[in-house]
């Protein structure tokens, strides 16, 4: 159905679509090709929620050339109108003849009603074209808009052993200065950090993205049960902060509110932070993916709660033997039929350090 002359086109709209990596957010990240006559007439890309998307730059950029055309474009034209005009009514009046998208929009506001509007127009459209990356590229807005809750990335740095930190605590640094801004490339991306109130008194980390360049930073979220978070603690400092806890002490909580925090009271049955209840308010607030950065105990916790999605861990070529802490607090298991299994996606080198990336698998 699709040439290879069509590939090659909805590679690069994938490509500008990449550009938006750290911008977009809520919105997907959309890259648009449009060509004529064997010619790029004009592309454009999504920059960022409130802006013009991809399809309309890419128009204004093709001008009269667009008539006749072929729009190639990473996910479907939406057909709604939210902070802008329906893309579909962008591409019917400009005379677009074909629009190729990679995959359909997961919105339940678009989800097919974009290609309806284009095929009652007369324009034929054809998708799937390169669909498993353009859903790479989008997977916490996948996520969001298909399940009700963001995409959850594991970010740990252990030993080659599995340990991720002495018995005392100290943990930096396991890994090398390139996994270090590997790691935080993987922040910027994310729309927000979280962390448990364990790692806060261990590392006081600052928890924002330093290693690389990044025109926003992700809201940080700390799970913090009794709400023992100081107020001098350096993640405080900068940034958009959220407590998540299980008891509502309005001392507590009105001192982290003067130091500009917002704090949210979600118990379960336990005491402890409801972790499915609080992946799901991330998501009301339209978070497409959440980077954890954790200790073993919320690292555990998480992923037995079955919110853990992707792994992405750095194993670096050091051992430091069974008295040091795990990935994972979870429960022991009797028989290896009770494993939970991961699938690799990617394995490479990042300085002196090992990076593995692997999908959770649901049991």
């Amino acid at each position: 159905m699709f040439s290879l002359v069509d590939r090659q086109y909805m590679a690069e709209a994938l490509r500008l679509a990449g550009l938006g990596l750290y911008t977009t957010t809520p919105n997907p990240r959309v890259g648009c090709v449009i060509v004529r006559d064997s010619k790029v007439a004009g592309t454009g890309w999504h920059e960022q929620a409130g802006g013009p998307h991809a399809e309309v730059l890419a128009l204004a950029a093709a001008g009269a050339g667009a008539r006749g055309a072929t729009a190639y474009v990473s996910l479907e034209p939406c057909s709604h109108h939210g902070r802008t005009p329906p893309c579909t009514d962008a591409l019917i009046e400009a005379g677009i003849a074909r629009v190729v998208a990679a995959m359909q929009d997961p919105n339940p506001r678009v989800a097919g009603e974009g290609f309806a509007a284009l095929r009652a127009a007369g324009i034929e459209v054809e998708s799937g074209l390169m669909q498993d990356e353009a859903q790479a590229l989008n997977i916490g807005f996948v996520a969001r808009m298909r399940r009700g809750r963001p995409w959850v990335r594991m970010k740990i740095a252990a030993s080659l052993d599995g340990r991720t930190a002495l018995a005392n605590g100290q943990s930096q640094w396991i890994t090398g200065p390139e996994a270090r801004r590997d790691g935080h490339a993987w922040r910027a991306r994310a729309c927000a950090v979280l962390t448990g109130i364990g790692t806060v008194r261990d590392d006081d980390p600052q928890l924002n993205v330093r290693d690389v360049q990044t025109p926003r930073q992700p809201l940080k979220v700390v799970v913090d049960s009794r709400l023992q978070l100081p107020p001098t603690a350096k993640l405080l400092a900068t940034g958009r902060v959220l407590v998540a806890a299980a008891v509502a002490d309005q001392a507590r909580i009105a001192a982290l509110q003067d130091q500009g925090a917002e704090v949210l009271v979600l118990p379960d049955a336990g005491g402890k932070v409801d972790l499915a209840q609080l992946m799901r308010e991330l998501a009301r607030r339209e978070l497409n993916e959440v980077h954890v950065e954790a200790g073993y105990k919320l690292n555990g916790s998480l992923l037995a709660a079955g919110l853990v999605d992707e792994l992405l861990i750095y194993l670096a070529p050091g051992l430091l033997g069974d008295t040091a802490r795990a990935m994972f607090h979870l429960p022991e298991i009797a028989d290896l039929a009770e494993k939970r299994l991961v699938q690799f996606t990617d394995v490479q080198t990042i300085g002196g350090d090992l990076r593995i990336l692997a999908r959770v698998a649901i049991n």
